[in-house]
């Protein structure tokens, strides 16, 4: 069985959780012994390099399409226009979209697996054009349509579609993210340390896109009232993660609260410096609203650290009851009361390990080629 594998929406370190899902994914998907499948990355000319590890791995190539990942709207035109005659070509007529853009054109004969992260414009409509709002609900349907099995990451998200597209819930399967953490993947904290002008044990952390239904606001105030009130907690918070359309409103917020020495907004930061700032901050604080599935609160609690989230959409399942929640996110004495008696709850989510999501998926696809 040939299978192709759609990664020209990848932008190295511009689309958060969604590149760690699939790279972790392939990584658990190439250490399953004894397969039927050989393995085609489609990739663009300006993403090639970060899959190159992949094309020395058994039952592994990459194919690069003349396109580039970095112009959404060229990349998708291109998708439509020619990514089912490339599959084609190479002999193969299934192909997995890790993502929602399943093409509208070109695809007949080639059975797709598509996977749907989260309906965010069906929610938070006011993110996005008119337009892309709009388009996005189109994709889904015609994911849900023409896929021959629909992956979503969360029972939530399942639930979500079969109350939003009820005609295609027969056709969803749950699978959770793989979670990859290397605890001896650290960064050397002194440097961390220096450069942030932080200590062990007396700063905060989370890591967060800077969208609105993140929430991250309500946590710069969180930190302005410890600071103003005196409070017997850190005063120090570190945001790492990429931009949004909150970002110049955050960075606003703070100057005005004046606390530009206690809250440090990182870009994009490498594996081993966010283990670092989990593992040594007093806390992991991960105030979303909504989410789809939420790596970086498992990830936390995988390397030890106590975890203070909500209960929102699909937090509390993944992190199965291990976490400490707030009731309202957006109560900042509730986030106060939580801080100040917080349990750290370690635990090991063997059940997101790489390898047993992968075998996951590798059923799934063995289960459409019989279709």
């Amino acid at each position: 069985m040939k299978l192709a594998i759609d990664l020209l929406w990848v932008r190295p370190k511009q689309v958060g959780g969604i590149e760690s899902y699939i790279r972790n994914l392939l990584d658990g998907l190439l250490l399953l012994p004894n397969q039927e499948i050989e393995y085609w990355l489609i990739v663009s000319t300006d993403n090639e390099k970060t899959f190159l590890k992949y094309e020395k791995k058994d039952r592994c190539n990459i194919h690069v399409c003349k396109i580039k990942s970095k112009n959404v709207f060229k990349r998708i035109i291109w998708q439509n226009m020619y990514l089912g005659r490339e599959i084609k070509k190479l002999g193969i007529n299934i192909c997995f979209e890790p993502y929602y853009c399943k093409p509208f054109l070109g695809t007949k004969n080639i059975k797709f697996i598509t996977t749907i992260h989260d309906l965010q414009a069906l929610h938070y409509p006011e993110y996005f054009s008119k337009f892309k709002v709009e388009w996005m609900k189109m994709s889904w349907r015609n994911a849900l349509k023409t896929s021959k099995k629909i992956i979503t990451i969360s029972k939530y998200v399942k639930k979500d579609i079969e109350e939003n597209f009820p005609k295609y819930g027969n056709k969803v399967e749950v699978i959770y993210n793989p979670i990859l953490v290397d605890k001896d993947e650290i960064y050397d904290f002194e440097i961390i340390g220096k450069k942030y002008g932080i200590k062990k044990g007396e700063f905060y952390f989370t890591v967060s896109s800077l969208l609105p239904h993140k929430n991250v606001k309500t946590i710069i105030e969180v930190i302005d009232k410890i600071k103003a009130k005196n409070i017997s907690l850190p005063r120090k918070l570190v945001i790492s993660g990429v931009g949004g359309k909150s970002k110049s409103e955050l960075e606003n917020l703070i100057e005005r609260l004046n606390l530009q020495d206690d809250i440090i907004l990182t870009p994009f930061i490498s594996n081993s410096e966010r283990n670092a700032l989990y593992k040594y901050s007093k806390a992991f604080l991960f105030p979303s609203l909504f989410e789809g599935f939420g790596m970086p609160p498992v990830e936390a609690m995988v390397l030890g650290t106590t975890v203070i989230t909500t209960m929102s959409t699909s937090l509390k399942e993944v992190t199965f009851g291990k976490a400490n929640y707030v009731k309202n996110p957006l109560d900042i004495n509730e986030w106060i009361e939580c801080m100040l008696h917080a349990k750290k709850m370690k635990y090991e989510f063997r059940e997101f390990d790489k390898e047993i999501i992968a075998k996951k998926y590798y059923d799934t696809f063995k289960s459409v080629e019989r279709m």
